[in-house]
């Protein structure tokens, strides 16, 4: 696992919440071509694929590239897991529904959920950026 599987995984979270942004504006009360494989849909299971392990995908690059101080990462992960797999249920829960209207999109993207998980996401984001020797620690 490396940090360009991470920042994959990012990019498949933001690019559905960018798309999610843009579906809840348009008033929708059912899903366009009745469910199945519409791009909402597409998105969120992408999504909902990243999210899982995310935390892992993590561990893997602090043990492997062996940045320090180990114990404020793996803290950080653990937030992470508990942040995906909350923002997991949530996405989950709206894939599950027959029809994926904007108001529910809406719903989910004001939910404290998912909207933690981005905060975690823009952290990530600056180690992913960083330099992988001599990188500047997540936390002193």
């Amino acid at each position: 696992m490396t940090r360009d599987e991470l920042k994959n995984r990012c990019g498949k979270i933001e690019e559905c919440y960018e798309f999610m942004l843009a579906y809840a504006a348009q008033g929708l009360r059912t899903e366009p071509g009745g469910g199945g494989g519409s791009q909402i849909r597409t998105l969120l299971t992408k999504c909902d694929w990243a999210l899982d392990g995310l935390g892992d995908v993590l561990a893997q690059i602090v043990r492997s590239e062996q940045l320090q101080p180990v114990e404020k990462y793996d803290a950080f992960i653990a937030v992470l897991n508990r942040d995906a797999s909350d923002a997991r249920a949530a996405v989950g829960l709206v894939l599950a529904q027959p029809s994926i209207s904007s108001q529910l999109v809406d719903n989910l993207n004001a939910s404290i959920h998912l909207r933690a998980l981005l905060t975690d996401l823009f952290l990530i984001d600056e180690i992913v950026r960083a330099e992988p020797v001599g990188s500047i620690p997540l936390v002193e």
